[in-house]
């Protein structure tokens, strides 16, 4: 995935946004900018669109994210505006929103096409995506590095998608061999096929570029390098009535200092590692972690078992009191900043051992608090209490409401709201009317409870 600034500016466009904020040039009347906003009409709200995905906007531990998400507040806090930010079911409602008048600008990949040129006008950072190959990292002489080399190879793809019809349409150019297996779009979706590559449980597999940067980040043995279609460009929008919109959000973007906050939220979300930090420890006779005395101190204070505790601090920091996630999570037991400042911490506080056990207990009780009456059985709700301490509480009562609906125990975890919060991550069940807080990276937390569980299983033999 390559992504770059639409630079197209001529020089006098960039003389007039350097003299306008956000929204309209100082004391510019009709003919002086090309617009007739004053500055008496400039509002002091940025009113935004977009949708919950992966790349653009999601919540994660309670706090909103997302590449576009977090570009457009940057813009809005350096103009000094307040950001209002809306979340629209699909794409064509957020574009219908701006044609309306409801929003000012869409802050998602919107496709840069003759379909969508006759509705908006594109801004923004620009994104050039293609349709890429997924394949296990090996040896160099061992990677298909040319689309004849499918010839004779099993790749698995959503079934219906796009990605199925663009290996049809290889396959046919290539005068067939390519054994194309379609998978139900209903049980699994394009993340799921990513984490079964890098198992080794399929071979090949077919994505967008920018969801399989994103992928990688949490797979390291995935090689994405390959492409296997025309690029794909999309930007944010504006209406046609605001492209001064759009070019003062194109001159904003067009500094130094602005490409450089790109550039590290670029890194950020398709670059850097989203595995756990720290390094292994292997607990021995009469020993979890390093820091048993801490949780043994603490736990008792709050009902909580020690061992239980030590085995979510190692899955989370792997006993590293130093560690920063990707996402901005500290310390030993990984805690977010705005959960810090929630119970009275601060993002340093929590960086200290003591503080960040005592912390993370307090917050394991009130998640414990918010999830009896759903969950009865003491035993059975600190599954949901652990899954709720790694993706937020919204996104677990989410899964609740989706296993309620389709058939599942929504009292139980393993095999029922664990399977629920899989679906989280596919669209048909996130945009579900049930479903309130979006997208979520379900299989983290899924695979987050299982990997809590089974140091705890061992933590029980060992300690």
């Amino acid at each position: 995935m390559k992504r770059s600034l639409i630079l197209h500016l001529t020089a006098a466009l960039t003389l007039i946004s350097a003299a306008c904020s956000l929204y309209s040039c100082a004391n510019a009347g009709p003919g002086k900018s090309g617009h007739e906003t004053s500055v008496h009409e400039i509002p002091d709200t940025l009113h935004v669109v977009t949708l919950y995905s992966p790349t653009s906007y999601f919540i994660y531990r309670g706090q909103e994210m997302g590449y576009d998400y977090e570009l457009i507040t940057a813009i809005a806090v350096d103009r000094g505006l307040t950001l209002k930010v809306n979340i629209a079911p699909s794409l064509s409602r957020a574009i219908e929103m701006l044609d309306s008048g409801k929003v000012d600008l869409i802050a998602y990949e919107v496709p840069i096409t003759a379909e969508y040129k006759e509705k908006v006008v594109a801004c923004g950072p620009e994104n050039i995506t293609t349709q890429v190959l997924v394949q296990p990292r090996r040896g160099e002489e061992e990677l298909i590095t040319d689309v004849t080399g499918l010839v004779g190879k099993d790749v698995y793809v959503e079934a219906d998608s796009k990605y199925e019809a663009r290996m049809i349409n290889l396959n046919q150019e290539l005068g067939g061999g390519i054994n194309i297996h379609p998978v139900n779009r209903d049980t699994m979706i394009t993340e799921d096929l990513i984490a079964m590559v890098s198992e080794g449980k399929i071979p090949l597999t077919v994505v967008d570029s920018d969801i399989a940067m994103i992928n990688k980040t949490y797979y390291n043995d995935l090689d994405i390098n390959m492409p296997l279609s025309f690029e794909q460009r999309s930007g944010w929008a504006v209406a046609p009535d605001k492209k001064w919109l759009g070019d003062s959000i194109n001159a904003w973007l067009n500094t130094d200092v602005n490409r450089g906050k790109q550039a590290r939220l670029l890194k950020r979300y398709f670059e850097l590692s989203k595995n756990e930090p720290g390094n292994r420890f292997v607990s021995t006779a009469g020993r979890v972690s390093p820091f048993d005395h801490l949780f043994k101190r603490y736990a008792g204070k709050y009902d909580w078992d020690w061992k239980l505790l030590a085995s979510q601090a190692y899955v989370e920091s792997k006993f590293d009191s130093t560690a920063v996630s990707w996402a901005g999570a500290r310390g030993l037991m990984q805690i977010m900043p705005r959960t810090a400042k929630g119970y009275g911490q601060t993002a340093k506080s929590v960086m200290k051992k003591d503080i960040a056990v005592e912390t993370s207990l307090k917050l394991l009780r009130d998640l414990d608090k918010q999830l009896k009456s759903r969950v009865p059985d003491d035993q059975e709700r600190k599954k949901f209490v652990i899954a709720s301490y790694n993706s937020g509480l919204a996104h677990v009562l989410d899964a609740i409401a989706l296993a309620d609906k389709y058939g599942l125990d929504p009292q139980k975890w393993d095999d029922n709201v664990a399977k629920a919060i899989l679906w989280k991550s596919n669209p048909r069940y996130y945009k579900d009317p049930v479903v309130r807080f979006g997208y979520s990276r379900g299989r983290e937390t899924f695979d987050y409870v299982n990997r809590v569980y089974s140091y705890y299983a061992k933590s029980k033999v060992h300690g």
